[in-house]
């Protein structure tokens, strides 16, 4: 199904010479990857939020997020394989993406069209295949991206870009989903007539259209240079093969959820079930499978089979560049991003809590959080190209907690527009420097010799704890609430606290130097 190439490491990227293209190309990339998220992970929550779901429930499909942390599971795909058609024309990376992009549309079409969420395991399944394919594009783009600017000073404006449309995109699929929702849902509401799409579906159709647009443009460029051939033979066998591909993905995706969910219901396990206790003791696994795994790795050689391994080859490497340090750093990187995938989930339902419709809060998401967010990925994409890490890292740490706190700030404040403005902005332009920093943090660790599975797996393990612990989010908020406590307030003030907890691996981060590597 999928046509293999010799060895590990990535051929050629495609021509892409001057900055300013690769500027463009990553905001275009960007702008692919951030549409499709919101729709499973902050509109999803608004969304059965309306719907009546229990906040329990509404913070297990945070879960979904979890997706994105495997990545590392299929990322060595990307590096090793092609896609028929697509690969042969355009390469590895672009077959990749535009396989990925095919995925995004069908699988937002599928929500639009199940967007009464009368079945919560259907909604699920497609939410999952949502992060799934906007995962994967994310995947072959960073890969792309580290290919085509190997260095800080490169990394540092194409990382901006790509965050850049990221972000843009983020604030749009937000901004217009809610408002359309809003608008749509009272436009049907007012006829009461047939053939008025509910405000949901209107959404998500709009999104997935807009999220398609690379598509064409990427299937416009020129060939590979190390390929060729017929570009409409290319475009139609690339088609075909997708369909065959999203299809068998799709359908194990159906098992693997239906097997998940009969065992969670055998073992007991609802809404109503302390899962914080499990989750924390999930969170530890990592960190004791890598220290008791480390001393043997320390000691491998070059032809060692746990280097050499095309599966796990690439962690390995990492591991054994960075010995206990490696321990460390991942800890590092878990906790650095925490407080803003803790407040991601449940702060659409916590304004909507206080009284906001969807249309101010489209409003605020609109304008305000484009302009907040583009001023916080510049300055932290700049401050990396002049300031040392340790520095730039502290900074965006600080305003990343200043926007979760902000949103304790609005739940004590007379509800206004304004003040709605406020925290997000402060919120965005938080989220967008920290990003910046640490996209291009993340980059320098990375051995050029495995980009796309040493990224995957670095910005996928860097939000395990932090999306573990949003799913039991709503359940803690609810156990807050019932002891007597605000659970809105005590979660963002301690998800505020915890990006701050970060800077205290910055002396041990700040010194880490892998060791050079003894193959040619």
């Amino acid at each position: 199904m999928i046509d293999a190439k010799m060895g590990g490491v990535a051929a050629a990227p495609p021509v892409v010479q001057s900055r300013g293209a690769r500027m463009a190309l990553y905001v275009l990339l960007g702008f692919a990857a951030g549409l499709p998220f919101y729709m499973f992970s902050t509109i999803l929550s608004a969304r059965l939020t309306e719907h009546g779901v229990a906040l329990a429930v509404i913070g297990f499909f945070a879960w979904v997020q979890l997706l994105p942390t495997f990545k590392f599971v299929w990322a060595p795909l990307l590096d090793r394989y092609d896609i028929p058609g697509f690969g042969r024309f355009w390469g590895k990376r672009r077959g990749w993406i535009m396989l990925s992009q095919l995925g995004i549309f069908t699988s937002m079409l599928a929500m639009a069209f199940t967007s009464s969420d009368a079945s919560l395991p259907l909604t699920a399944l497609f939410a999952i295949l949502l992060a799934f394919w906007t995962t994967t594009l994310e995947v072959a783009a960073d890969a792309w991206r580290i290919e085509l600017a190997p260095t800080q000073q490169e990394q540092g404006p194409v990382a901006a870009a790509n965050l850049w449309g990221y972000r843009t995109a983020m604030v749009a699929a937000g901004s217009g989903a809610m408002l359309l929702a809003d608008q749509a849902g009272r436009f049907s509401a007012t006829l009461g007539s047939v053939g008025i799409l509910p405000g949901w579906t209107s959404s998500y159709l709009l999104i997935a259209v807009a999220a398609f647009i690379p598509f064409p443009i990427l299937a416009a460029m020129r060939p590979d240079p190390a390929h060729g051939g017929g570009r409409i033979v290319a475009l139609m066998t690339g088609i075909a093969a997708s369909v065959l591909i999203l299809g068998l993905v799709a359908l194990g995706t159906a098992a693997i959820g239906w097997v998940v969910l009969e065992t969670a219901g055998g073992m007991g396990f609802s809404s109503k079930t302390n899962v914080t206790p499990w989750v924390l003791g999930i969170c530890m696994l990592p960190f004791v499978v890598m220290a008791i795994a480390l001393p043997r790795i320390r000691k491998a050689g070059p032809d060692s089979a746990i280097r050499t391994s095309a599966a796990i080859g690439p962690y390995v490497d990492f591991f054994w560049r960075y010995g206990f340090t490696a321990i460390a750093l991942m800890a590092f990187v878990s906790v650095y991003r925490m407080g803003d995938v803790l407040a991601l989930n449940l702060s659409k339902p916590m304004i909507l809590n206080l009284g906001y419709t969807k249309t101010e809060i489209g409003l605020a998401d609109g304008l305000v959080a484009l302009i907040a967010s583009i001023v916080g990925v510049g300055i932290g994409g700049f401050m990396t190209t002049k300031l040392r890490f340790a520095v730039t890292l502290s900074i965006g740490a600080f305003f990343a907690a200043l926007g979760n706190f902000g949103f304790v700030w609005l739940a004590h404040v007379p509800k206004s527009d304004l003040a709605l403005y406020i925290a997000t902005a402060l919120d965005q332009f938080g989220n967008g420097m920290a990003g910046a920093v640490f996209v291009v943090y993340l980059s320098m660790l990375v051995n050029p010799r495995y980009p796309g599975a040493q990224y995957a797996f670095l910005s996928g393990f860097a939000f395990l704890l932090s999306r573990l612990l949003s799913g039991a989010g709503g359940a803690v908020i609810e156990r807050l609430d019932a002891a007597g406590y605000n659970g809105f307030d005590m979660f963002f003030l301690a998800s505020g606290v915890i990006s701050l907890a970060a800077l205290l691996f910055l002396p041990i981060v700040a010194r880490a130097t892998p060791r050079p590597d003894d193959r040619p």
